[in-house]
């Protein structure tokens, strides 16, 4: 037994869950990890944040504030933040990830998760949250250089190469601030949202990952649900889901979001190449790799509107068509 699993009983104990059984739970890409508890017929998940780490403190204001406003977040039964446990209400197994491949209806799963966005971005964000501002979006999108491009593409970028990527960037940002700013819960995609047709309304689509929420453009999440790395969502959805957005937002010009959209999306496919690399480099975890070949279909499909083109032209300079994928 670990010192941190000796912490965990601890914590079970006090909480009224002593000798209950644990399991392992799919893990992400964070420091995390997760475990199914189980004691008689009560059934529970605790996560197990190491405070050196990460901070489960934002998952607790967060939650709460979806809670509070008829969203499923998972109920808190147990807090230990000094340690970074957490026990949470059980959702279940109908993750989005795991429904879709076999006997999950795209189009309704989808529909679901765009209606929770519509919803969420109808109010303004009365909570406090980090701003997800450009200075937090320029160094995300820098991992690129300084993971992916030596790791991947086996260059190193000159100070000239840099000076130039974060202008284009620069350039574009702001278009993304054309559109209203909302609470951004980032990680909105299939691998943290849960199915629960028992419940009603919004309350059908459980919510897992949101400890990093900030406060930046509504696009954001749209384009994070929309272009998920890990998995393909058919053309004809994200189309119809587009349009479902905006039928909802009938106050968001659709060529302003589009733009958004374009650059939100591009951003977000940027960083997260930069920390493909760097799991794989810094973390030993390879298969993350395996997505690059998506990842980048994605990417060059955001850079290709016009609004891009000062990115897209670093990236057509920098990165040849060869370095855009899985290293051998």
């Amino acid at each position: 037994m670990t010192s941190r699993d000796a912490l965990i009983d601890t914590f079970l104990a006090a909480s009224d869950w002593l000798g209950a059984v644990r399991a392992p739970l799919a893990g992400d890409a964070s420091f995390r990890r997760y475990e199914r508890i189980t004691q008689g017929d009560r059934v529970a998940v605790l996560m197990d944040a190491p405070p050196d780490h990460e901070d489960v403190r934002p998952f607790v204001t967060i939650g709460r504030y979806l809670r509070d406003r008829g969203y499923s977040a998972p109920d808190i039964l147990a807090t230990d933040e000094q340690n970074g446990f957490l026990l949470l209400e059980d959702l279940g197994d109908s993750l989005y990830e795991t429904l879709l491949p076999d006997h999950g209806d795209e189009m309704t799963l989808y529909a679901g998760a765009i209606d929770i966005l519509i919803d969420l971005h109808a109010m303004a964000p009365t909570i406090s949250a980090p701003p997800y501002d450009d200075a937090k979006m320029l160094d995300e999108v820098g991992r690129l250089l300084d993971w992916y491009m030596p790791a991947v593409a086996g260059v190193t970028p000159d100070d000239a190469s840099r000076a130039g990527f974060f202008d284009a960037w620069r350039q574009v940002l702001p278009l993304a601030r054309q559109v209203p700013d909302t609470l951004v819960l980032m990680d909105y995609h299939a691998p943290n949202l849960m199915w629960l047709p028992e419940r009603d309304g919004i309350r059908r689509i459980g919510l897992l990952d949101f400890q990093d929420a900030s406060i930046g453009p509504l696009a954001y999440d749209v384009a994070s649900l929309l272009e998920h790395p890990r998995r393909d969502v058919a053309p004809a959805t994200v189309s119809a889901m587009k349009a479902r957005y905006l039928a909802g937002r009938p106050e968001l010009d659709p060529d302003v979001f589009n733009i958004a959209y374009a650059v939100m999306g591009a951003q977000r496919n940027t960083r997260i190449a930069g920390n493909f690399a760097r799991l794989w480099k810094r973390d030993g975890k390879p298969w993350y790799l395996d997505h690059l070949p998506r990842l980048w279909r994605l990417l060059e499909g955001d850079l290709a509107d016009p609004a891009l083109a000062p990115v897209k032209d670093w990236f057509d300079h920098a990165i040849p068509a060869d370095k855009r994928g899985r290293p051998a």
